[in-house]
């Protein structure tokens, strides 16, 4: 709980701590190894950094908007921290924002993205060691999952604190990860031909798809 002599912002050493908190977690559960690996995970490093600076350090998504915000919502402190749960406060939720529907949905996002980034690493790792496709495990529901779970996370984190640049930043590298997908599988496709193509036949490329199909080892 917020106390009223507590600053909400200018708190740089939590922009630092949760910053660094969820880019390692990121980094030990994908383990970025190629070029393309490194560009996904500094992007997504990016809207992690640019997220908490907002969350704790400068609310600059509050200020560009603080005129039209105090106009239509007067009387409302937009810079304590409560208040900076802007979906809650914009809808007029009650009660606390750390367990209103769209927070609880954010963690469930944000946990769950995690999870099928350790997941799908560890299946990735064993099958480019072994030079196979990685068609095991989730890879058999859908060929990128760790793309679709650093979309998930940005996009729980969006339900929890939408910022302005966040909001810009999410579109743009949802269509990074997909532009990088399609690189990957036209690599993918060189190298394992014929059984790529059945493999793409019948596996969705981010969205799963739970009938499972038979399972193989796919890479990347």
């Amino acid at each position: 709980m917020e106390h009223a002599d507590m600053p909400a912002y200018g708190l740089w050493s939590l922009v630092m701590l949760n910053s660094l908190l969820f880019i390692f977690f990121a980094f030990s559960f994908f383990k970025p190894q190629t070029k393309t690996d490194w560009r996904s995970f500094g992007a997504f490093s990016a809207f992690i950094i640019a997220l908490f600076v907002e969350m704790y350090g400068f609310p600059l998504t509050i200020y560009l908007f603080s005129g039209w915000l105090t106009t239509k919502y007067p009387g409302v402190n937009f810079l304590s921290h409560e208040n900076g749960h802007l979906i809650h406060t914009l809808l007029g939720m009650k009660g606390d924002a750390h367990w209103d529907v769209f927070h609880i949905f954010s963690n469930l996002f944000i946990f769950g993205g995690f999870v099928v980034l350790a997941y799908a690493w560890s299946i990735l790792w064993k099958a480019q060691r072994e030079h196979k496709l990685a068609t095991a495990g989730i890879y058999a529901h859908m060929r990128h999952p760790q793309y679709a779970a650093f979309i998930f996370i940005m996009l729980g984190f969006l339900l929890q604190w939408p910022t302005l640049p966040t909001l810009i930043m999410f579109p743009v590298l949802t269509i990074m990860y997909v532009r990088l997908a399609l690189t990957e599988e036209k690599i993918a496709e060189k190298e394992f031909a014929d059984e790529w193509r059945h493999y793409v036949a019948m596996t969705p490329r981010f969205i799963p798809r739970f009938s499972a199909p038979e399972t193989r080892q796919k890479r990347g």
